[in-house]
């Protein structure tokens, strides 16, 4: 296994949309798994994304640390999902502190779905389908738009709430509510 250069904000591949996995049972994708999980072990964070080690593929890792979830959602151990969709359950959007391996030492205010449905497949090539919610949701969406070319300064809704980590450490920042358009009807 291999610790993997982790790509930075503004290289290209962290804006290209990747290319789906022909062949999730492949050598070549379970070695690149592993060196996704000793990097993400090395870098200390809780998901990766192949197009951030360099790799434009639909693919990403991830885990919900007991420490690090919402409370009283279960940990979710080290997992791989290849080719994923990812639909919203509902309406309801929530904003929460963001991070990324990517953009080092900043972290910002996000909205994301809290729930969503998670297909595709795992690392072992069995079927994933289900509803996630909370931090889970969050981790997951925010991998999935990397696969997109998106990283979450783009989803980010108002730039008074995005900061080096240090200075937001010292200050206890409440989140902004959400304030959604509501149709207009025609």
């Amino acid at each position: 296994m291999a610790i993997l250069k982790i790509a930075r904000m503004g290289h290209p591949v962290l804006l290209a949309r990747a290319v789906e996995v022909a062949d999730p049972k492949a050598p070549e994708i379970a070695r690149l798994i592993e060196n996704m999980a000793e990097t993400l072990e090395d870098a200390g964070g809780v998901g990766l994304a192949a197009p951030q080690v360099h790799e434009g593929l639909r693919l990403f890792i991830y885990k919900v640390p007991g420490g690090r979830a919402d409370a009283g959602e279960p940990e979710v151990p080290l997992r791989a999902v290849i080719n994923p969709v990812i639909t919203p359950v509902g309406t309801k959007i929530a904003m929460g502190w963001e991070g990324c391996l990517s953009i080092p030492g900043l972290r910002a205010a996000v909205p994301r779905y809290e729930t969503v449905r998670l297909a595709g497949v795992d690392g072992t090539g069995a079927a994933i389908d289900e509803e996630i919610s909370g931090f889970h949701a969050r981790v997951v969406q925010h991998e999935a738009d990397h696969l997109d070319g998106i990283m979450y300064p783009m989803r980010m809704a108002d730039f008074r709430y995005f900061g080096f980590n240090e200075e937001l450490a010292k200050f206890e920042f409440p989140l902004p509510e959400i304030r959604l358009k509501e149709p207009v009807d025609e």
